[in-house]
């Protein structure tokens, strides 16, 4: 009996929802424990190359004092960690976009938060989901201390100064890669210009953009090349006289515009009569 109560004790603790509870002190001769709730990210939707369905785990109630370098140090005990990714809820990757600096992002909200803790290899989602419940996970160690209470403060405090030479440092490669994007993008709509050409009986060639491309607002000139083109195709498809009506007005016109050169004509006659007449005095 007493064997069995101690191989009770080294297993893993898994609640409804197929999560993973594993323990976690701030300190090894801390009284009190947090409990820290894991399992293996599987989501349908979810497409991005950052978070791998067979390396990547889910974490929960992640608390205020674990940043992201600590939520990866306590990891590596299972295995090489590729990257880590806390937020406030759980969502999709926002790999879209570039990546902005700490300068302009807004302040982060302290609180617990989510986790998704991505490793090298897919051997140690099991490790982790196999820890036992009663052996914790232990944040602040010698070899890496938590700063909490009021030297968090004031660390935070003093991070909070900015350093001119850093912001103009970061704006500066901010706007290289944003003028490089811009010329890559003015390249691939020139591109897709040339291709997008119209035959001779009027077929566009249509090409597909690439992924997470925005539609891009038409300039005039290209306006004015579209209209002119729906004119033309107008045109063509046009029958003329194709109802009464239609021929009717031809005629129509059609006579008006003869009377209009008779009269024209009739003037320019006179006119040459006028000058051929003699005229003594």
């Amino acid at each position: 009996a007493p064997s069995k109560k101690k191989h009770a004790k080294n297993q893993a603790s898994v609640i409804p929802g197929g999560f993973t509870v594993l323990s976690l002190q701030f300190s090894s001769d801390s009284a009190a424990s947090h409990s820290l709730y894991v399992k293996e990210h599987r989501v349908r939707a979810e497409r991005s190359s950052h978070r791998p369905l067979d390396r990547t785990l889910f974490v929960l109630n992640i608390p205020p004092y674990c940043s992201e370098d600590v939520v990866k140090d306590l990891f590596s005990q299972f295995g090489s960690v590729q990257s880590v990714e806390l937020r406030d809820h759980p969502g999709s990757s926002q790999e879209a976009g570039p990546k902005l600096s700490k300068f302009f992002k807004p302040a982060e909200k302290q609180g617990f938060k989510v986790g998704y803790v991505v490793f090298q290899n897919s051997s140690s989602l099991p490790a982790v989901k196999s820890h036992p419940h009663d052996v914790p996970l232990v944040v602040c160690t010698e070899q890496r201390p938590v700063k909490t209470g009021l030297q968090k403060w004031i660390q935070q405090y003093t991070d909070s100064f900015i350093q001119p030479e850093q912001l103009q440092q970061k704006v500066d490669s901010f706007m290289e890669e944003y003028d490089k994007r811009k010329e890559e993008e003015a390249e691939r709509q020139k591109k897709e210009a040339e291709e997008e050409q119209e035959d001779e009986e009027g077929w566009v060639k249509v090409t597909r953009g690439h992924k997470g491309a925005k539609a891009r607002p038409h300039s005039e000139a290209a306006n004015q090349r579209t209209l002119q083109r729906e004119i033309t195709k107008k045109k063509r498809k046009e029958l003329l006289n194709f109802y009464t009506w239609q021929h009717r007005n031809t005629q129509k016109e059609h006579i008006a515009e003869l009377r209009k050169k008779f009269e024209e004509d009739k003037q320019r006659i006179a006119l040459l009569r006028a000058q051929r007449k003699f005229r003594p005095y």
